[in-house]
């Protein structure tokens, strides 16, 4: 498959790199073809690894992840191209955090929207998935860093996307059972607020290497 990434930080590059693994084809985009972090990434990723604008990794790919830091993520895909995003698969990675100069971490939006469903009114024709933005980065691509049974969610208007969301997330090792389908694209909020307790929770442990894991009744 064909999968543009739009994004070349950590997240984006550690996605890029086992979807490359797995057998994809990805192109890595920015807002400059000449991205050194992108460029970089591609070199040493394999010969089904390319680097190139936004609007190059959304027309590449028939699936488009955006793993923007979720204050800028409508700005760089509008760089990426409605048309280009139209009728695919759009699996919204991001987190709208933002850190004052004291430390604190509070989000825009918050309570009343949310960066996924900003980013389905804004591109109405991509079917848009909210999905990953609750773990680091290691553990989106190897949930069996830790051990027994852990869970993600996926939220969207369109039943078919989020089937498709979690057959990809099948690839990097999430069983279908463990993942929560918390409805349309209003259950963003809800995922995209759950960052600051993450990272509470992660100043706790000291590292990343956690997640949330939910019991019901036998």
């Amino acid at each position: 498959m064909r999968i543009g990434i739009i994004g070349t930080g950590m997240v984006g590059q550690k996605l890029g790199s086992k979807l490359v693994a797995l057998g994809h084809q990805v192109t890595l985009g920015s807002r400059s073809k000449d991205n050194e972090k992108g460029s970089a990434w591609a070199g040493q990723a394999g010969p089904d690894a390319h680097a190139g604008t936004f609007a190059d990794a959304a027309a590449f790919g028939e699936v488009v992840l955006n793993a923007t830091g979720g204050t800028v993520a409508l700005e760089a895909l509008r760089a990426a191209g409605a048309e280009n995003l139209a009728g695919k698969l759009l699996i919204d990675v991001s987190n709208p955090l933002v850190f004052a100069p004291d430390g604190q971490v509070t989000l825009d939006p918050v309570n009343t929207d949310s960066v996924g469903e900003r980013i389905q009114r804004e591109f109405p024709a991509a079917r848009v998935v909210k999905a990953l933005n609750t773990v680091n980065c290691e553990l989106m691509v190897e949930p069996g860093r830790l051990a027994g049974e852990h869970n993600l969610f996926v939220a969207g208007n369109d039943a078919a996307a989020k089937a498709e969301t979690v057959a990809l997330l099948g690839e990097f090792g999430w069983p279908a059972e463990w993942i929560i389908d918390l409805g349309d694209v209003s259950a963003a909020r809800a995922m995209e607020m759950l960052m600051p307790f993450w990272l509470r929770m992660m100043r706790h442990f000291g590292d990343a290497e956690f997640n949330y894991s939910f019991r019901r009744p036998a």
